[in-house]
């Protein structure tokens, strides 16, 4: 998901596993939240960085997104956090948190970073380096404005009554009104912007009531995830029949050995896109390509680096071949993102690349 869903999600977590245990608790599930994301920039090629192209598609989403890369991020931030802690509390003759505690809260956030991102349609690998394997749920889509006010409403119901958390909640709370109220309503449907603000004006009215306060932030917070918890999970029942029914208009179309998803849609929380694909064609509501994987210029290509990248990558691969011009271009794409791996102005969209062949 987005890092604003990653940071509320990871600061509400901190606070409800280790509020009044560990000083800053909702700052360091902030952290710990973003950090499979930011530690990809420690250990793979950025994206802007000479000759990275599109094998950043792999890069991302990597070894900090597995098992492997959790447990190693959760190992290092605690340790780094904890020490800073013991030397602050040094510092101030305070008695410095236990180590459980500060485990506990780094490891909440950093294993919900790997959960926000399998429950969409991107997916997730947690079995590298021994398996590339994607695993994606296709419950909830990569953003949506839940995952932002439900967390945000939790920590400001928490939050000290003083001006600078108040201006500082007012802000994120109306970013977020203006993000989907206004700029999203081509996208978001009717009752998703009505929700939004609606919970807005309850944040509010909680916060001027003192509901909670910081005596009652950990219960907050705790509060506010159990909401999405039963909202992701109303997601993942709803997607059971969608996946039954795509699993069935599938093989109908193309035949037991049929590949299937459901696609998340953003702004529209259980609806889903079906896609089907055989070997030969990608299809979907109303429309079809084909997939042309057996062409020995897109053999060829798909040996290149940014052939192997993209394959690696893609859940409904496809390809097109031009050799209209000076030599020959294979366009290759992932056909969930798009159906014709080219914009209307020409431009290639997000997951697709251009393999240039003699």
């Amino acid at each position: 998901m987005d890092n604003l869903a990653h940071s509320l999600v990871g600061a509400a977590l901190g606070r409800a596993v280790a509020d009044r245990r560990v000083p800053g608790a909702a700052a360091i599930g902030i952290v710990a939240g973003n950090a499979p994301d930011w530690a990809e920039f420690l250990v793979t090629p950025a994206p802007w960085a000479p000759r990275a192209g599109v094998a950043y598609l792999v890069y991302h989403r990597g070894v900090t997104h597995s098992l492997l890369g959790a447990a190693v991020l959760t190992a290092a931030l605690s340790a780094l956090l904890g020490l800073w802690l013991r030397w602050r509390a040094g510092r101030r003759a305070e008695p410095p948190p236990a180590w459980r505690w500060v485990v506990a809260c780094v490891g909440a956030a950093v294993a919900s970073h790997l959960y926000l991102d399998w429950q969409g349609s991107y997916g997730l690998r947690p079995f590298l380096p021994w398996s590339g394997r994607w695993y994606y749920a296709d419950w909830v889509a990569i953003v949506d404005p839940f995952f932002w006010v439900v967390p945000l409403t939790a920590l400001a119901w928490g939050a000290r009554r003083h001006w600078a958390p108040a201006l500082g909640f007012a802000t994120l709370f109306g970013a977020v009104v203006v993000l989907v109220v206004g700029v999203g309503r081509d996208v978001v449907v009717w009752w998703v912007r009505l929700a939004v603000a609606v919970l807005t004006l309850v944040a509010a009215l909680g916060w001027v009531r003192h509901w909670f306060g910081v005596a009652g932030r950990r219960r907050a917070a705790a509060a506010g995830l159990v909401v999405l918890a039963a909202y992701a999970g109303l997601s993942a029942l709803g997607s059971v029949r969608a996946r039954a029914a795509a699993r069935a208009a599938a093989v109908r179309r193309f035949g037991p050995a049929a590949s299937w998803a459901i696609l998340t849609e953003v702004g529209r929380p259980w609806q889903w896109r079906p896609v089907y694909a055989s070997r030969d064609t990608v299809a979907g509501e109303g429309w079809a390509v084909p997939r042309h994987l057996d062409d020995p210029f897109v053999r060829q290509a798909l040996a290149t680096p940014d052939g192997r990248a993209i394959a690696q990558f893609a859940r409904f691969l496809a390809a097109a071949v031009d050799s209209s011009g000076a030599g020959v271009r294979v366009r290759l794409w992932d056909a969930r993102f798009s159906t014709r791996g080219v914009g209307r102005s020409g431009a290639r969209p997000w997951a697709a690349v251009e393999v240039r062949l003699p």
